[in-house]
């Protein structure tokens, strides 16, 4: 996608780049004069949030949570992509690799406000819709951890699909908190920035509250997937628990089926008139007994 300025007035420009290309970046150097080795960040897709600063240039690296769901959640640009922000005496350059709702949504605001808004605005507009994008990222978490909750205890599901769910949720919601947590530095350094300190607060109280959220999920999360493995046991506990009952009430007929199934010639009840039934009923009533004995024992 070609350079493309998104808003201009007297005091500020704002120029974006989507995709960008080695072409793009050597005219940014050439026009801007910035470092080729932050436009260079630019281009890593893992590169973790960090603020610089280069002469008059202040560069901000964030990273905004993304809807795409990617099977392997090994990196934060599974979960994330990143934005960067150049900041200039009366420009701001934005460059990110995919389309992005802070970005979108950024422009729809300027385009509604009358006034003219500076570079550092702008920049605190972005962040503030990175935060957000956070904050709706947690909710649908906490909305699917409830999902599986109810699952695992109001209904008879997959438990292996279960655990994969638990497991997948738990990775991104670790990603995501190490974005948060690693962004803390960026975010605090938007007070160079010729900005009110109300607007600063309302950003730092942001990412505070997404980050408190993230650490409540996280929590959570290890609560149930602890709750989910100690459910699991204890039904495997219930069968075993069946099932050596069931081998209490059969080992005594098995041993009298045993010692009657003999081959010996000499055996007192082997040739009486109603030894089959003498046996049949003392195998009865040593079920009977054992089946009482259980019962009080409230096995």
């Amino acid at each position: 996608m070609p350079i493309d300025t998104i808003y201009r007035d007297s005091q500020c420009e704002w120029v974006d780049v989507e995709a960008p290309t080695a072409e793009d970046l050597k005219f940014l150097h050439e026009r801007y004069e910035i470092n080729n080795l932050l436009l260079e960040d630019t281009m890593d897709p893992n590169h973790l949030p960090k603020y610089e600063e280069d002469g008059s240039v202040k560069f901000f690296l964030l990273r905004e949570s993304t809807e795409l769901e990617r099977k392997n959640l090994n990196t934060i640009s599974d979960i994330s992509t990143k934005i960067a922000i150049f900041l200039l005496e009366n420009t701001i350059i934005t460059i990110h690799r995919m389309k992005t709702k802070s970005i979108l949504e950024t422009k729809k605001q300027i385009s509604a406000i009358q006034t003219e808004v500076p570079p550092s605005k702008i920049a605190l507009m972005i962040a503030l819709l990175i935060m957000k994008s956070f904050d709706d990222e947690s909710i649908s978490l906490l909305e699917t951890m409830d999902n599986i909750e109810n699952e695992i205890f109001l209904k008879n599901t997959n438990h292996t699909n279960q655990i994969r769910r638990l497991y997948k949720l738990k990775r991104k919601s670790g990603l995501n908190s190490r974005v948060l947590t690693i962004s803390t530095d960026a975010v605090d350094k938007f007070k160079f920035l010729n900005l009110q300190d109300s607007e600063i607060v309302d950003l730092k109280d942001k990412h505070k509250d997404v980050v408190a959220d993230f650490d409540h999920l996280n929590i959570q999360i290890t609560n149930l997937i602890s709750m989910f493995l100690a459910l699991s046991d204890q039904k495997a506990n219930q069968v075993m628990k069946v099932l050596a009952i069931y081998s209490v009430y059969f080992l005594p007929i098995t041993f009298i089926a045993g010692l009657y199934g003999m081959n010996f010639e000499n055996m007192p009840e082997l040739h009486h008139k109603y030894g089959y039934f003498i046996t049949v009923g003392v195998m009865a009533l040593v079920v009977i007994c054992t089946f009482i004995y259980a019962r009080r024992k409230q096995w």
